[in-house]
């Protein structure tokens, strides 16, 4: 990687290590630390969620207009103020305030740094650098929970609260970093100042026309809401309803899913990154499929509570090798589809579909999980074919560069598009390499 990609790769890993500090603990801390009890607990984290739903919708625009690093700037000193403000909030009202501000910061986030990888990388380097991204933010989440485990206690609000300061630390650190970040001036860029190309004068409704991207964006719901939305939620509910494993046990499966995607991330890699994506995506889809029947084994397969623990580890561990599979895939293939003065708009559109199926699948799924053990497995096998039977489709619609970038004769920072519908203009496709 660049200095600009390490710059980059090293504040986003800073950030996801302060989360780290406060995401598991923060149910527990207004609930019980603060006394505000578990109905306000429950707004405060809805409030996190809809905020992101609130901002997402305006940010890829800004981001394509004023570029990623002035709006990341912006980002990180306000998610840096809303954790600072949750971490005194002894009040019901300055709680929800702080969450909704610390939610609005750090969605923000998300699409300005996927935005400046695209802009900092091509079509050769951007897999790996995605996939670099996602190993980094999982073990500074990974160690930032460890680290904050050893630091809070119930008895002592003031260890929250210096939880919450060493998350908005964190915040400043990467807004620091990343304003060192010397960014290209693309094409891109340029066209978004003045104004040229159809698919930027079409905005959203050039986006909604580009049947490529959407089924993308249907795809990454259903990712999102069969796997991210369950494991905090319905997953949760089912291991300790129906399979009747420990609470704590909990925590080692968590801790099974970030080994092993840190193990497995650069393994993956060599395999998938000269691979089509869409056949990598389809081979996520049945891993998860299987995921969820070793689940239904362990609730439904009256076995030991040794096998059933077993197994819900296991599922665990089988969705974080999913996920390693899925990272070098889906987030570089949203760049790749965006057309150049629209990469923003295109990440902003995916990040807000991820946020969507997170808000969805806990309310779905965390009662299914707790009371209807058996509908449960079977809904969320079916979503999970659903997955494979999505990404071929979507296989279909794109080019063959765009499928499987390692047939790229030369790597280029202009990505070839699939185009909106309604957009004239055409883009010509680079010569395979010859073999």
């Amino acid at each position: 990687m660049g200095a600009a990609l390490r710059r980059i790769q090293l504040g986003s890993a800073l950030s996801a290590f302060g989360l780290g500090f406060t995401v598991p603990y923060l149910y527990v801390y207004v609930a019980q630390v603060r006394d505000l009890g578990a109905g306000t607990a429950g707004v405060v984290l809805a409030v996190f969620a809809m905020a992101a739903l609130a901002v997402l919708p305006f940010t890829g625009r800004v981001i394509d207009r004023r570029g990623p690093l002035p709006v990341l700037l912006v980002a990180s000193v306000v998610a840096s103020l809303g954790a600072a403000a949750l971490g005194f909030s002894s009040q019901v009202t300055a709680a929800v305030l702080s969450a909704a501000v610390l939610g609005a910061g750090t969605a923000v986030m998300q699409p300005a740094l996927a935005t400046m990888l695209v802009r900092c990388s091509d079509t050769g380097t951007r897999t790996r650098a995605f996939a670099m991204q996602f190993f980094l933010q999982n073990l500074g989440l990974g160690i930032g929970g460890l680290v904050g485990g050893q630091i809070v206690d119930t008895e002592r609000p003031s260890s929250f609260t210096l939880l919450f300061l060493i998350e908005a630390v964190m915040f400043l650190v990467l807004g620091a970093i990343t304003a060192t970040v010397r960014m290209p001036r693309t094409s891109a860029v340029a066209a978004g100042v003045s104004g040229a190309g159809d698919a930027a004068r079409g905005g959203m409704r050039g986006l909604l026309s580009h049947r490529a991207m959407v089924q993308l964006c249907v795809l990454g719901f259903v990712v999102f809401f069969a796997c991210y939305g369950q494991f905090e939620s319905g997953l949760a509910a089912y291991g300790t309803e129906a399979a009747g494993i420990e609470p704590s046990t909990l925590g080692i499966a968590l801790a099974a899913n970030t080994a092993v995607i840190v193990v497995a991330q650069f393994v993956v890699l060599r395999l998938v990154e000269r691979r089509r994506r869409s056949r990598v995506i389809a081979a996520v889809g049945l891993i998860w499929a299987f995921a969820w029947i070793v689940a239904g084994f362990a609730g439904l397969g009256h076995g030991s509570q040794t096998m059933a623990t077993a197994a819900m580890i296991s599922t665990y561990a089988l969705f974080g090798l999913g996920e390693s599979m899925l990272s070098p895939t889906v987030a570089p293939l949203v760049a790749d589809l965006a057309p150049e003065s629209m990469v923003g708009q295109y990440n902003s559109a995916f990040a807000l579909c991820k946020q969507l199926a997170l808000a969805v699948g806990p309310a779905v799924g965390g009662p299914m999980g707790a009371s209807l053990h058996g509908p449960y497995i079977v809904t969320f096998v079916l979503f999970s074919l659903g997955i494979t039977v999505l990404a071929l489709r979507l296989g279909r619609r794109l080019t063959p560069v765009q499928d499987q970038p390692s047939l790229a004769a030369v790597p280029s920072r202009v990505v070839v598009v699939s185009l909106p519908e309604s957009t004239t203009a055409e883009v010509p496709a680079p010569v395979p390499a010859v073999h």
